[in-house]
């Protein structure tokens, strides 16, 4: 099993979620974030006066999937996600151990 994380904008997390659905992904979690990456943030005026904003709204998106659905799902995210332009975001894969259902005990695989 793998944890895909994905830091998108929050733009994209109806399109990435309906699409994820399609494909029977049901359980995911989502974590509206702010944070700076290569976009560096932004000027904005308020009543004149500029200000820093470095720190952009994202969303993080964390999904627990089968070893064998990894690089499908990662490429219907960069599909949705993806506008080309600096801030879309980034993926990051790592491995589960284990899984557990804490209403059933249920372990491993049969847990997702």
């Amino acid at each position: 099993m793998k944890k895909i994380t994905c830091i998108i904008r929050p733009s994209k997390l109806e399109h990435v979620k309906e699409c994820l659905g399609r494909e029977g992904i049901k359980g995911m979690t989502v974590t509206h974030v702010i944070g700076c990456g290569l976009q560096k943030g932004k000027t904005a005026q308020y009543r004149g006066n500029l200000y820093e904003i470095d720190l952009l709204p994202k969303v993080k998106l964390e999904l627990v999937v089968l070893d064998e659905n990894v690089d499908k799902i990662i490429k219907l995210i960069v599909a949705e996600a993806k506008t080309g332009e600096i801030g879309d975001g980034k993926i990051f894969v790592s491995p589960v151990e284990n899984a557990i259902r804490i209403r059933t005990s249920e372990e491993g695989e049969t847990a997702l």
